[in-house]
């Protein structure tokens, strides 16, 4: 038996590390990330490759792809460090809006990059105690914190009992947050007698929702990681100290070995997760779980080791080897940190209350 991608999904992750290789390269991300542009321009390219409507089915405008399809684009993204709305727009509210089945119009005005849905589920992952919301009578008040997409049209929010909530940025006071990595965008959700249009009252879609989206960071993270190991080997081919270039010192082979026995099986996890989405419900939730958990740990080895093995070269702006490092650390917090993982994967298994 053959385990891997089909000829489809390599054409697939093909074509979209070449375009965003082509067409975003760093220099046009240091200036999305610094503001001089909006992400709306990856965007709109992606969206004539037919990302945006991925998970969409092709009765409503999409693609009607599954989530492994999704990991390997989300990989791909992250190789790259490419500024988008992805993880929110296309896969965290594709899964609701599919799964409460009331919102055909918004699914298909996301596939073709008309709209996009921002993620503000922080009040029920885990409430702040400068923020929180009370929804009644189709009228929400309060504070949202590090919502994702700070170039949304709309946002789902969570409040703590999981209910699920569309709020348009019409109604609302939106303020950008700037974190350590400028490649993905954050921002605090103030509401003010806004409307907000019931979408779920159901748990298990607010679970899919996270389910899917740790998944997407775990295969954007491999991505990242995957790139900040090359990065390494090929700087190691070239500089040279006491007349020879470092790759030959036993030190430097050591730490590219040891990033490559501990990366390397965390693809394989990445793709049975995406898989699990679609054909495993019974294991989806602890197997986001785990492989979340771990891509975050072996990111931040590899970011680690990345970053030794360039020296003082690998803190300068210059050569930008800082936007991995950033993206595998803000993917390690959003969503859930290891720690908190581990113990939700802990409760999942019976092991602890």
């Amino acid at each position: 038996m053959e385990f891997g991608l089909s000829e489809e999904q390599l054409l697939l992750q093909d074509t979209i590390m070449q375009f965003l290789a082509e067409e975003f390269p760093l220099e046009k991300v240091r200036k999305i990330s610094s503001g001089k542009y909006s992400d709306a321009m990856v965007w709109e390219g992606l969206t004539k490759l037919g990302i945006p409507g991925l998970l969409i089915p092709e009765t409503q405008g999409g693609v009607g792809l599954g989530y492994l399809e999704a990991a390997i684009i989300s990989e791909c993204l992250g190789y790259n460090v490419t500024p988008t709305p992805f993880l929110t727009s296309s896969v965290m509210a594709v899964t609701v809006l599919k799964a409460a089945g009331n919102q055909e119009l918004l699914l298909s005005q996301i596939a073709i990059g008309d709209q996009r849905v921002g993620i503000a589920f922080n009040e029920a992952l885990g409430a702040r105690a400068d923020a929180g919301l009370t929804v009644a009578n189709g009228v929400i008040n309060g504070k949202s914190i590090f919502a994702l997409d700070g170039n949304a049209d709309h946002y789902l929010v969570a409040d703590a009992t999981f209910n699920l909530y569309l709020v348009s940025t019409q109604v609302l006071k939106r303020t950008k947050l700037a974190t350590v990595d400028r490649t993905q965008s954050t921002c605090e959700l103030v509401y003010k007698d806004s409307e907000a249009i019931l979408i779920s009252n159901d748990e298990k879609i607010f679970k899919e929702a996270i389910n899917a989206g740790r998944v997407m960071q775990a295969a954007d993270t491999l991505g990242a990681a995957q790139s900040m190991l090359e990065q390494s080997v090929a700087y190691s081919m070239q500089r040279e100290q006491f007349n020879r270039v470092i790759a030959s010192f036993q030190a430097v082979k050591h730490m590219c070995a040891d990033m490559v026995a501990n990366l390397e099986p965390c693809r394989a996890m990445v793709w049975y997760s995406g898989h699990a989405l679609d054909a495993l419900p019974d294991e989806k939730h602890l197997v986001a779980c785990h492989t979340k958990a771990h891509l975050q740990e072996v990111g931040q080895l590899v970011s680690k080791q990345s970053t030794e093995i360039h020296g003082g070269m690998g803190f300068t702006d210059l050569l930008g080897l800082h936007y991995w490092f950033k993206r595998i650390g803000a993917n390690r917090q959003l969503l859930g940190s290891p720690e908190m993982l581990r113990e939700e994967a802990a409760k999942i298994q019976g092991f602890i209350a």
